[in-house]
């Protein structure tokens, strides 16, 4: 009997423990949980989440893979042989067309422009004599005082002598080329690349480049498009007026987009056989200089004209025998059933053919716990550089 009681003791401990470990359990449970704000509010008003509705342009896009290229590129070469006396520009900047860039040593250059101008001169004394010999041998064969020979050579004498200040006006004209040749300058504006050759080197014609500039502002942006869908774009944009107004999405890198740079564009002459598509070249402005030749970009391309439509979250939308309806709320909180006619699908939203207007907030959270006519607790949720955020406007 002793043992029996003994037992029992035991069993009862054990239960005791088991009960308080549950209501401790229990308390702690209700004192580390928040609570949720479905139940918030108060006089029982219950907690939803809204969104409000926006139009947005459904237009058709067709997104393509662009190469970004520089329309215009330049590497500089000498003309002349010489030694680098000067660099005049900082690796990477922004130069300007007209800038000087590189000067090669200019001391020769200057001396055969002076040699070639005092050969002119020279020429040019010449020919006077030349002349003036010609004209008086021809007034001397008309009295019959000179023979016909003397004439003759004289007047070759004469159109020797113009030939010679002809040739010492070229060599002139060449030397001062080669002396502009000792001053190179940018041909275009655009940002300049390392200098491959610095002061003191010797170069020539044959030389490695000296620098690159390339052009970036505007830009060209080239990607291939098939066959088909050349064809199809060319019957959506105004019948193949490669002119027509097209709204244009450049996505970069990072995910910025930048719209509506686009300046002209224009297609290849031909199809390439061996891929069935055809090279497609737009240009755009780069004033931030943003694109960067040698990337990578997605190109958007759709209509100027904006299709806008309204569109539903398709957590907002309930349905019954009378069809679909969503839960609005009104600007006093409170709860409207509106019946809607819906349209297509676009990703996780549908278009509202009637039945709403912009900027309604329709329920997207809540729903079982609200009915028409009933007032509640808002939170909003709004969307911010493409994520959704919960903002609490709670009534006071």
């Amino acid at each position: 009997m002793r043992v029996g009681k003994v037992k029992n003791r035991v069993i009862i401990r054990q239960v005791v423990i088991l009960l308080l470990c549950v209501a401790f359990g229990w308390f702690l449970k209700s004192r580390l949980t928040p609570q949720a704000p479905m139940m918030a509010g108060a006089g029982g008003e219950p907690y939803v989440l809204v969104q409000k509705l926006e139009q947005r342009n459904i237009a058709p896009k067709t997104s393509f893979i662009g190469h970004v290229e520089a329309i215009k590129s330049v590497n500089l070469v000498p003309q002349v042989t010489g030694y680098v006396e000067k660099v005049l520009f900082r690796e990477g900047s922004l130069v300007q067309e007209g800038d000087i860039l590189f000067i090669i040593e200019q001391d020769r250059y200057i001396a055969n422009v002076e040699l070639a101008q005092a050969e002119l001169d020279s020429a040019k004394a010449n020919l006077v004599r030349a002349e003036r010999d010609y004209k008086r041998q021809a007034s001397l064969s008309k009295q019959n005082y000179a023979s016909k020979a003397t004439l003759d050579t004289s007047e070759s004498n004469y159109l020797q002598a113009k030939a010679a200040v002809a040739q010492a006006k070229a060599n002139l004209e060449l030397a001062k080329i080669n002396l502009n040749y000792t001053e190179i300058k940018a041909p275009i504006t655009g940002y300049i690349g390392k200098a491959m050759v610095t002061e003191g080197n010797y170069v020539n014609s044959t030389t490695q480049n000296l620098a690159r500039i390339v052009q970036t502002n505007p830009i060209r942006v080239a990607f291939s498009v098939s066959d088909k869908d050349m064809l199809n774009m060319r019957q959506m944009y105004k019948n193949g007026d490669d002119s027509s107004p097209i709204k244009t999405e450049l996505v970069l890198p990072n995910g910025t987009v930048l719209v509506n740079h686009l300046k002209s564009r224009f297609t290849d002459n031909e199809i390439n056989t061996d891929t069935a598509t055809i090279a497609v070249y737009t240009e755009y402005s780069n004033d931030q200089g943003l694109l960067i030749p040698g990337n990578y970009v997605d190109i958007r391309l759709g209509k100027a004209e904006e299709e806008l439509a309204l569109l539903v979250p398709q957590a907002s939308l309930s349905q019954d025998e009378h069809g679909n309806y969503v839960m609005v709320v009104n600007d006093k909180d409170v709860v409207e059933v509106k019946r809607v006619i819906l349209g297509d699908t676009i990703d996780d939203k549908q278009i509202v053919l009637e039945g709403l207007a912009p900027n309604e907030r329709v329920i997207i959270q809540g729903l079982q716990k609200v009915k028409n006519g009933q007032k509640v607790k808002v939170g909003e949720i709004k969307s911010s550089a493409g994520e959704n955020k919960i903002v609490a406007e709670e009534a006071e």
